[in-house]
């Protein structure tokens, strides 16, 4: 019995690696250069941390069997202590190590920084001089993605679309609570939260369908906040900004705001237009015709205020539900 209990373990063992080769390691295999940097600098500081954790388990294996009790041969000396030439090693070694990683990582820290404008397209390629930024402003809703394109004019909902080898800079906010976009492949995630705008920089180097999702809980619909990431070439890339205002509806403040209502598992929505402002309205709390936005707020708050006086208090509450429907 305890034989077949054993053989049960080393197939279900064997059957659960061939299940996992079937998974596209995508962090270790990426396909944006910022996405790839970091895979090198997870692959260098593993390297270096073994040069410490294979010695340690060497020797762990190598004492337990050299001094087993049933060995004689080897020598014992109750009352060692102490070596010069032990210490030495045990912290030297370990102490340049983690100078290296300290090195490698602050070098990377700040050539990967999110919110710093790309230097290459990726390690043969520089960025041209004519190249210019594609702007995506990124929204995280309950529970999906909304993607404004502000100089293509367009909006995209569950779905995000960009051309190969072109800079990207996605900014980033939501609409209630703090959220993270995540694209493994891309770059690393960068949260999501109202009232505040996030960047990242990053670029594509391979066209293909990739995934993307929220890498923060943020409620029962948060498992089905993911969306479908294409890489086109700039050809690509008009050919599906075309089709978009081909086949969309205007995202005004009215759509918005049926928008941003909770719903889960939503289709990809086009819109072919965007009313003006709607991004900088999100962020700032003000897509309802009534609010003031914040932005207006703590500029009125710098100025030394307005006074309690003759302010409607409504117009500073940002609860929906509380603010609309029971003073209204």
């Amino acid at each position: 019995m305890a034989s077949m209990t054993k053989n049960m373990k080393f197939v279900a063992l064997f059957f659960s690696i061939l299940i996992l080769s079937g998974f596209d390691f995508v962090v270790m295999n990426p396909y944006g250069d910022v996405a790839s940097q970091q895979a090198g600098l997870i692959y260098i500081s593993v390297a270096l941390m073994l040069l410490i954790v294979v010695p340690v388990f060497f020797s762990i294996l190598f004492f337990a069997w050299r001094y087993r009790a049933t060995n004689k041969k080897a020598h014992y000396d109750p009352t060692w202590y102490h070596s010069t030439r032990l210490e030495f090693f045990v912290w030297l070694i370990p102490l340049i190590i983690i100078g290296c990683l300290a090195a490698i990582t602050w070098d990377a820290t700040h050539r990967m920084d999110p919110y710093a404008p790309l230097e290459r397209i990726s390690e043969n390629k520089s960025i041209p001089k004519n190249s210019k930024s594609l702007i995506v402003e990124v929204v995280a809703l309950d529970w999906k993605w909304l993607f404004l394109f502000p100089e293509q004019k367009i909006a995209v909902v569950n779905e995000l679309v960009v051309p190969v080898d072109r800079p990207l800079e996605f900014r980033i906010t939501a609409s209630s609570v703090m959220n993270s976009f995540y694209i493994p492949g891309l770059a690393g995630q960068i949260y999501a939260m109202p009232g505040m705008e996030t960047k990242l920089h990053a670029v594509m180097n391979r066209e293909g369908a990739y995934s993307g999702f929220s890498a923060n809980y943020s409620g029962k619909g948060f498992s089905h906040m993911r969306f479908t990431f294409h890489g086109k070439s700039e050809k690509g890339f008009d050919d599906w900004v075309a089709k978009v205002k081909r086949q969309g509806n205007c995202l005004d403040r009215q759509r918005y705001l049926l928008l941003e209502k909770p719903s889960e598992k939503d289709p990809v929505i086009y819109f072919s237009s965007v009313e003006s402002g709607l991004y900088s309205a999100i962020m700032n709390f003000c897509v309802h015709p009534n609010k003031i936005c914040m932005d207006e707020v703590m500029r009125i708050n710098a100025m030394g205020g307005g006074g309690m006086k003759g302010i409607d208090r409504r117009f500073l509450v940002y609860d929906e539900d509380y603010a609309w429907e029971k003073q209204r």
